[in-house]
């Protein structure tokens, strides 16, 4: 592959110093390179963008909504490749994969939906307690918006950010992991057929050197950053540099809170999805397991059978329930926990090893009655390991579960539905799910408290992330 970055309407080298390898993760080996973008590509974009953004927000906002509308049936067209692509670069069973497909298009066609009705917002009138003025609102576009998306959804973390801020009138610079570049590099594949304005999308790959030209340039009036605290962390401080907005949706260690008059049969598969979709490799992944004193070592035993009957292996060669993680950095860091729960002397119930594949598998794990001062109960793993510890009150479980640093989702099962929404509103996360799996909707907000991040994706809440509130007050005398 050459010609991998998208700058102002046009498909370039990269000419960067790095060498961007792309793996299948079932296999363990490349099936793709190209090399990084440079400081100066990323200027050029930037610069682009900065071009593109006048004509671009002055469009009629019916105008974006047809673009967006475009870019979702796109993607619809070119949905089995897609698909196949997610399952080759990320290791995604086929079932994820389609689920990953349907996310971006709805995410597209909803704002597109929301771009339609942006006319209709402008120029409230705004009530006055003084008589004698006059003032309304205008919501207008925040500008360059920088967006760093992460290698675990791609396609969809990057459709979460990118559908509004093109709904809101902002042009964009896009950056994506340097794991899964090529199912980002579809966008720019769809605006040349859409047509989309030179400029208002660009496209620009690389690894760390690539992220911080991006986020440290003044050219840029937003950043909206997914991925790890530690980056996150860096990505605030260049943002505080140039006193600029940033949205940043980081790290998770979520609780599943297990009361006592749950049907177990479908606790047990809420709970192993919540662990094991994506491997394990989601922020949102509920690794932390407080159950119920009095059900606890029965459901013990059936998650126990529930995980190794799961089918680990590659997607594309069978019909499998879990792949592989998706890059040897992952694989190594859940093997590195593998060998600290053995040092702290936890009880494994089921896994705790690596697979012998070719490729990055490890097996589904659940420790059990693990303490609460163990590093695998506190730390993000970003794995399919489980750690589950017992409860003996609702106040209990409550504590248990807030006593974290990140506050991203929550999950609680009961057939009390009153105790269930009254824990719910206790728990302090972003998220809760009531007896479900981890159910994403387009029109929900998605994003923490904590440590978990700062504001929020998708709805409403999505687009105002990139909009600017104006008002104009006008004197009558």
């Amino acid at each position: 592959m050459t010609h991998a970055h998208y700058i102002d309407g046009h498909w370039v080298a990269g000419e960067g110093a790095e060498l961007i390898t792309v793996f299948d993760p079932s296999l363990g080996q490349p099936f793709a390179e190209f090399m990084a973008s440079s400081t100066a590509q990323v200027d050029q974009a930037i610069a682009a963008a900065r071009r593109a953004l006048p004509a671009w927000r002055n469009i009629s906002a019916s105008e974006r909504a047809a673009y967006l509308r475009g870019f979702a049936e796109q993607i619809e067209q070119r949905r089995e490749s897609l698909i196949a692509l997610q399952m080759q670069n990320n290791g995604k069973p086929h079932h994820e994969a389609v689920v990953d497909i349907d996310d971006a298009v709805s995410t597209f066609t909803y704002y597109a939906g929301l771009a339609e009705g942006l006319a209709d917002q402008q120029r409230r009138e705004v009530a006055l307690s003084v008589p004698g003025f006059t003032s309304h609102t205008r919501l207008e576009p925040v500008g360059v918006v920088g967006l760093i998306v992460p290698w675990n959804f791609p396609l969809v973390t990057s459709a979460w950010k990118l559908a509004p801020a093109l709904a809101a009138g902002c042009t964009v610079v896009l950056k994506p992991s340097e794991i899964t570049p090529l199912i980002e590099q579809t966008y720019g594949h769809i605006a040349e057929a859409l047509g989309l304005p030179a400029g208002v999308l660009n496209i620009v790959g690389g690894k760390a050197e690539t992220g911080a030209a991006l986020s440290n340039h003044p050219g840029i009036n937003k950043l909206s950053f997914t991925g790890s605290n530690a980056v996150g962390g860096q990505v605030m401080r260049s943002s505080a540099a140039h006193c600029r907005p940033v949205t940043l949706e980081l790290g998770g260690k979520s609780a599943i809170v297990v009361f006592d008059d749950c049907d177990l049969d479908q606790a047990v598969e809420w709970i192993v999805a919540g662990i094991c979709w994506n491997a394990g490799q989601m922020c949102s992944a509920t690794s932390r397991l407080l159950v119920q004193d009095n059900i606890a070592d029965t459901l013990t035993e059936r998650l126990k059978v529930a995980l190794e009957k799961l089918r680990v292996g590659n997607p594309l060669t069978g019909e499998v329930d879990m792949g592989p993680l998706t890059s040897q950095a992952q694989w190594n860091k859940v093997n590195e926990y593998f060998a600290i729960a053995r040092a702290e002397g936890l009880h494994c119930a089921a896994g705790g090893d690596v697979l012998p594949d070719l490729g990055w598998f490890v097996c589904p794990t659940l420790y059990t009655d693990v303490p609460l001062n163990s590093r695998l109960w506190s730390e993000e793993i970003f794995g399919p390991v489980l750690c589950s510890h017992r409860f003996s009150s609702e106040e209990q479980a409550l504590s248990l579960a807030n006593d974290s640093r990140f506050g991203l989702v929550a999950t609680v099962i009961s057939a009390d539905l009153e105790r269930a929404e009254r824990v719910a509103n206790t728990l302090e996360v972003g998220h809760v799910w009531i007896n479900s799996i981890q159910a994403v909707f387009v029109e929900t907000s998605w994003g923490g408290t904590k440590g978990s991040g700062i504001g929020r994706e998708l709805g409403p809440w999505g687009l105002s992330a990139y909009q600017s509130v104006k008002h104009v007050t006008r004197c009558l005398g």
